[in-house]
């Protein structure tokens, strides 16, 4: 049975009070043992209507759970989807101040911006392409308002706990670097991550279901059926290539995207 649209709502707002006190809540999981993906996309929604009516924009929106290797860890076969909102935007090289963020991580994405509006369940590739304004690095900044993991039982997160925190969305970073769509062959596109000047991760573009692009397709579709589309001016984070990277106090971490570009955030 699914979750009644007063758990939603009262979900929600813990969540995103949550937030704002930078205190977590535990494991919907645990709380809710229905808790289904439906559910966990409704909450989301619950988050998104709590901070339009105090005042935020939505300027995107991120995927997740892209590479075959986080989708085998969480058992599952599709990726997720999240809300960006403007107070989630940090310049390149700027400091996030201490104390915003509860566990921050970080991932390197390519980010791409819209140009038109796009949306429908029938939406093809070249649609997409042809709505694309341009392409450019980015860092993804990941949150958990939700526990990781459940002192007593063990249990740790599972996707629809995910979800439901707003995909562990929490802060984006774009570069500087504007590229048109065709400019590179994004599959080839990649970063070295160093987090206080050593080399942590690296990856390339194709581990985002091969193509980048594709990822922003199932976006548009996903979003079809909840009767959204992208607006012009949209950012959309196509997912990560590179494992989430843990950013305590006083890390620093930069992209090295080679001729695509570089990002760059620092954690105070």
């Amino acid at each position: 049975m699914s979750l009644s649209d007063a758990e939603v709502e009262d979900t929600a707002k813990a969540l995103v009070d949550a937030e704002t006190h930078s205190k977590q809540i535990g494991l919907l999981s645990l709380q809710f043992p229905q808790l289904d993906m439906s559910d966990a996309y409704r909450i989301q929604s619950g988050i998104m209507a709590h901070k339009l009516d105090a005042g935020r924009q939505v300027i995107g929106w991120k995927i997740g759970l892209t590479s075959k290797a986080m989708q085998q860890a969480l058992n599952i076969d599709i990726p997720d989807s999240g809300i960006l909102f403007d107070d989630m935007a940090f310049d390149t090289d700027s400091t996030v101040p201490a104390g915003r963020f509860i566990q921050p991580r970080i991932e390197a994405e390519i980010a791409f911006v819209m140009k038109e509006k796009i949306g429908g369940a029938n939406v093809t590739k070249n649609d997409v392409i042809q709505a694309i304004d341009y392409v450019t690095p980015a860092i993804e900044i990941l949150d958990t308002r939700i526990v990781r993991q459940d002192k007593e039982t063990g249990r740790t997160r599972n996707v629809n706990d995910t979800i439901s925190d707003n995909a562990a969305n929490a802060g984006i970073v774009v570069g500087k670097e504007r590229h048109a769509i065709d400019a590179h062959d994004l599959r080839w596109v990649g970063a070295i991550v160093s987090a206080n000047g050593a080399v942590e991760e690296t990856g390339l573009g194709a581990g985002v279901l091969n193509d980048p692009v594709e990822s922003v397709l199932w976006l548009i579709q996903r979003m079809a059926q909840y009767g959204q589309q992208v607006e012009p001016g949209h950012v959309i984070l196509s997912g990560s290539f590179i494992r989430p990277l843990e950013c305590p106090p006083g890390t620093s971490v930069e992209a090295d995207f080679g001729s695509f570009g570089r990002v760059g955030i620092n954690f105070g």
